[in-house]
């Protein structure tokens, strides 16, 4: 689900120099296992397809939940452009069922929102690599129910978050690291929950 977030780099500038190299090595391990996870569902197949769409909504609608409450918007003020949960839920009613959160996740701090931010807008990244995955499945239905995986093409989202991440944060890096590890920490419990 989130491969090919950690292959993308910028330079780091002021406010919380090397937090995004920092963010990268710190999860990479969470990283590599929720990608692992997350490839056991067969994307080509329409149960494989589903559950994965339900994993993802599992964890997606609470984490996204959450940031709301803490307010992401006044830190990302293009959230609405962000948020996926909409999307989500009309892939999966699309094919036959309703989205729905798996797993609970703490209240946010300004860090947390941070941490989080970073994991939900890396996996776009991967996105791209799984509708390529996609585009291989018989089954129509798969490539009418899209929107999450789509959700942002064509948008500087991950760009605009990493300027973020440079420029004005102003964040405790333990406190943001810790959240973005509870991010994919959540991703793994809502897929073992699929």
């Amino acid at each position: 689900m989130l491969a090919g977030a950690s292959d993308v780099s910028i330079q780091v500038g002021r406010s919380c120099p090397g937090l995004h190299e920092r963010l990268r090595d710190a999860t990479a391990t969470a990283h590599r296992e929720l990608d692992a996870q997350m490839s056991a569902f067969d994307l080509t197949v329409f149960s494989g397809y589903r559950r994965f769409l339900q994993a993802s909504a599992g964890a997606l609608l609470p984490l996204e939940a959450a940031l709301v409450d803490a307010g992401v918007a006044r830190m990302f003020p293009d959230w609405p452009e962000r948020t996926r949960s909409a999307a989500i839920g009309a892939d999966l009613d699309q094919l036959g069922r309703e989205a729905q959160a798996t797993v609970s996740v703490s209240p946010l701090t300004p860090g947390g929102i941070v941490g989080t931010m970073y994991v939900l807008e890396g996996s776009r990244l991967g996105a791209r690599f799984l509708l390529k995955t996609i585009a291989d499945a018989a089954d129509p239905r798969i490539g009418e129910a899209t929107a999450y995986l789509r959700h942002g093409a064509g948008k500087r989202l991950w760009q605009s978050f990493l300027s973020k991440l440079a420029s004005d944060v102003g964040c405790d890096e333990d406190e943001v690291i810790e959240a973005a590890r509870r991010a994919f920490a959540a991703f793994e419990r809502a897929a073992d929950r699929a």
